[in-house]
């Protein structure tokens, strides 16, 4: 998705309040695009509270538009209803059936919005129409045309109820962006429609230092830049897809993440300045900035050694390259030459998921490698640093050694970036590792 296909995209300048701001009629406004997820929808009575919320942002003079996910529990129905008919089903009739979720939300929220005395109308992707590559089941957004909802915005102030997760593909069928896809159709609207802001609600009230289940003390925090939201995403923070933040960091839109299940009144209006919640943003737009951010972990994780390698060139091609034709994505690598300079160990990382897969497309590959044995685990966790105060600052990865080696943590792998430093660790201390390091890193403090 390139700026030039987002129609009226344009990155938006720097913005020195929380919300962006226009004027009408001299009242302070905003155009807003905001995302409901599955829990927020899950039933009627869910699909009323969401009204509320629209209606709040209504009542307070600014333009929306609303992105909403199938009910809770739906689309896995559908999924299952698939396979059940057929393993072997044709994609683009898997996307007929799966993208009926959300085509319910946004006409059932569109009727409660009516109800409401708020001028609505539900949309669908084609409808729009948002327009996506061929790739059903897992399309990408090639180009949206918002002209036609910026109008009825300006001209009737009519909401627009999008059904997320869903496009038209080059086939003029029906093409949906895989799980998560909501989160994107909001962000990607947002920018082709020029908003100030995309609303995220979900189930909890923003982003935290870590997960709190595992560290009561972890704090919400009211901004995270772009590159740090996208590593925590990437690195197994739920809050919102990495394809989501990819698109909002490339196109300027600021995200701002808050709970659905609060009381619609009782949240703060656009143009306060301590809303409840967390705003994803340019790096300059956080005044103080922290060494590290957060802590975020993954137990989906899987390692994989190859043992006594011959170490040649070519070698490593011929490891990874089977491995990407099986669209099987390796993560942290580390490499260790034998003395004498003529056999490697290899250890790498993949999904869980594709864990055995990978390790049949390797047995295939045994004998252009060469190598002697294979070992691989399930049992581990990546704990991953991150913050982009670390450029800046040395000593971060060293601390984080010392302290995990000072609990006994055994660090298996390593890979760093500027602004994160991953490890992985037995599954077992996965708590423990992460408790260690946000307190090491003062974020207990928050």
């Amino acid at each position: 998705m390139t700026t030039s296909k987002l129609a009226g995209l344009a990155r938006p300048a720097k913005k020195a309040r929380l919300f962006g701001e226009r004027v009408s009629d001299g009242r302070t406004m905003a155009r807003l695009v905001m995302k409901f997820g599955g829990t927020s929808v899950a039933d009627v009575d869910c699909i009323r509270n969401v009204a509320r919320h629209v209606k709040r942002e209504v009542d307070a003079g600014n333009q929306v538009a609303v992105v909403v996910s199938a009910m809770a529990g739906t689309t896995n129905q559908l999924v299952a209803w698939t396979r059940e008919a057929s393993p072997l089903h044709d994609a683009r009739e898997y996307d007929t059936v799966v993208s009926a979720g959300e085509q319910v939300t946004s006409g059932l929220l569109a009727i409660a919005l009516q109800d409401m005395g708020v001028n609505a109308r539900s949309w669908l992707g084609w409808q729009v129409p948002i327009r996506a590559d061929a790739a059903h089941g897992a399309a990408r957004i090639d180009h949206i045309d918002g002209s036609v909802l910026i109008e009825r915005m300006d001209d009737h102030g009519q909401v627009a109820v999008v059904a997320g997760f869903q496009g038209v593909g080059p086939d003029n069928r029906v093409a949906t962006f895989g799980r998560g896809g909501s989160d994107t159709t909001a962000v990607a609207l947002a920018a082709a429609i020029g908003a100030d802001r995309c609303d995220i609600y979900t189930d909890v009230d923003g982003v935290y230092t870590t997960d709190p289940r595992i560290v009561p003390k972890a704090g919400r925090m009211p901004r995270i830049s772009f590159e740090e939201m996208l590593e925590m995403a990437s690195l197994g923070a739920k809050v919102l897809q990495v394809r989501s933040v990819q698109t909002a960091m490339v196109h300027g839109v600021r995200v701002f993440v808050r709970s659905s299940f609060a009381d619609p009144q009782s949240l703060e209006t656009p143009g306060t300045d301590s809303p409840v919640g967390t705003l994803i943003c340019d790096e300059e737009e956080i005044v103080e900035q922290k060494v590290v951010t957060g802590i975020a972990y993954s137990k989906d994780e899987a390692e994989i050694s190859l043992r006594r390698v011959a170490d040649k060139p070519g070698v490593a091609a011929a490891v990874f390259m089977p491995l990407a034709a099986a669209n099987i994505n390796v993560d942290m690598i580390v490499q260790n030459i034998s003395e004498d300079g003529s056999l490697t160990d290899m250890t790498f990382t993949v999904p869980i998921v594709d864990f055995e897969r990978a390790q049949e497309v390797l047995a295939g590959a045994r004998e252009t490698v060469g190598y002697q044995a294979i070992n691989g685990s399930t049992d581990v966790a990546k704990v991953s640093i991150i913050g982009v105060g670390m450029r800046s600052h040395a000593g971060v990865a060293a601390e984080a050694f010392e302290a995990l080696a000072g609990r006994g943590i055994n660090i298996r792998a390593i890979t760093t970036s500027e602004i994160k430093i991953s490890m992985l660790i037995d599954a077992s201390y996965t708590e423990l590792a992460v408790r260690t390091l946000h307190s090491l890193y003062g974020l207990d403090e928050n």
